[in-house]
């Protein structure tokens, strides 16, 4: 009845009627799951599943539904900088560059071999593997945010290596493309990974400081809301600057936040205005992932097999990789860090898209990989709410002095600073 309904209407009905059941139904499931107490990211990307084209066909993947999934994705992880204060990244930063390194080493290694022995290729198996190191900081940002626990030390590591964890990502990718078009691109792949972590320190050393020295200057001005406006033209013109040298558009979102964090603490009413976009987009990006996933995989058992193993395989390797890197933490700290580097989320699905585009795996791997980004993806919002049960209450506003913004409780937190 929907379809036909949108097949005999014009353009813009048929996007305004799938953008309103797509917010309908996304926000059904998350207020279900939220009644159930379980994340609501959950329930917003099995909207995705069970009303999209796979099962009932209530809503349809569409260029403008992408679109706005990747702005939502963008402004979501953009409102995650802005509460996550440049110092308190680099109070992690060590921590975080051992985190996010054994999260690409482990996932890529097993992911290869895995390929191989199902009797892949080098390059199919280099996709996999590429595919299994990704991390989705948006979802986990989502659910720490939900759950009010991104002041934890652990989130602040969780943050800090998945976004480590997208740039040694994409020069894998990089790598693994220019395979396929019959060699390695060495200056290409050293330029990218100078501009990513140059501009990376620049935004934090040098950026988040003049942004905020020049804060109180911009709400002098006299166009309405200033500061809101002036951190959308940071947040979208740095987003577009690390798609332009080759690196993920949400990593430059989030940097954009981190260097107005400081500034955004006087402002209030900043984070409540983005908030309110990033609730109409943020959910488009969820329920995009679940009308990715094709259920008619589930025919062919031998690959349904091989895409369960591939799953379980992607889950223990962040588990226990980037477990590892936090051991020292604690057993309890080094498993909220290793689930909450577990889901691949639409980092994984850009990266089967980029191989199947270039004829390096075909549809069948796609499927795989496709079903592995979404599975863990579902997974990851109550392993994380587990992982972190009673934490909230140890978030307290006991004492914020020397903690760069992060609001700690002393007793309970000062040991992971």
């Amino acid at each position: 009845m929907f379809c036909m309904i949108l097949a005999a209407s014009g353009g813009n009905f048929e996007i305004l009627i799938n953008l309103f059941l797509i917010i309908l139904f996304a926000k059904l499931l998350a207020e279900l799951f939220e009644r159930l107490k379980q994340p609501a990211v959950v329930g917003e990307i099995l909207a995705g599943i069970i009303f999209g084209p796979s099962l009932l066909g209530f809503i349809n993947p569409s260029e403008i539904v992408q679109v706005l999934a990747e702005i939502g994705v963008i402004f979501l992880l953009f409102t995650v900088g802005l509460e996550t204060s440049p110092s308190a990244i680099l109070r992690v930063g060590k921590k975080a560059l051992i985190v996010g390194s054994l999260g690409v080493v482990f996932p890529f290694l097993f992911g290869y071999v895995l390929m191989k022995l199902y009797g892949g290729g080098n390059i199919e198996a280099m996709f996999l593997g590429a595919a299994m190191v990704a991390t989705s900081v948006g979802i986990t940002a989502r659910v720490l945010a939900n759950l009010g626990l991104l002041d934890a030390p652990t989130a602040r590591i969780i943050l800090g290596a998945a976004v480590i964890d997208d740039i040694l990502g994409l020069l894998i990718l990089t790598v693994v493309s220019s395979l396929t078009t019959g060699g390695i691109d060495y200056s290409k792949l050293l330029t990218t990974a100078g501009l990513a972590i140059g501009f990376a320190i620049f935004v934090v050393f040098i950026g988040a400081p003049f942004v905020t020295k020049i804060s109180p200057k911009i709400e002098r001005l006299k166009i309405g809301n200033p500061f809101f406006i002036f951190g959308l033209m940071l947040c979208l013109g740095l987003s577009a600057f690390s798609e332009y040298i080759g690196v993920a558009a949400i990593i430059g979102a989030f940097l954009a936040g981190m260097a107005l964090a400081d500034g955004a603490h006087n402002q209030p009413d900043v984070i409540k205005q983005t908030n309110g976009i990033m609730e109409f987009l943020a959910p488009l990006f969820l329920v995009n992932i679940g009308m990715a996933l094709d259920v008619s995989i589930f025919r062919d058992f031998s690959l349904v097999s091989f895409a369960l193993i591939v799953t379980i395989v992607a889950m223990l390797t962040k588990v226990i990789g980037c477990g590892l890197g936090g051991l020292d933490m604690g057993l309890k700290r080094a498993s909220q860090i290793g689930v909450g580097m577990m889901p691949r989320g639409e980092v994984g699905i850009v990266v089967a898209q980029i191989g199947l585009s270039l004829a390096a795996i075909d549809s069948r791997i796609f499927g795989v990989v496709l079903f592995m980004a979404v599975m863990t993806t579902l997974a990851a919002p109550p392993l994380i709410k587990l992982s972190f049960a009673g934490e909230e209450a140890a978030l307290t506003t006991i004492d914020t002095e020397d903690a760069g913004g992060i609001v700690v409780n002393k007793e309970d937190w000062s040991q992971l600073g």
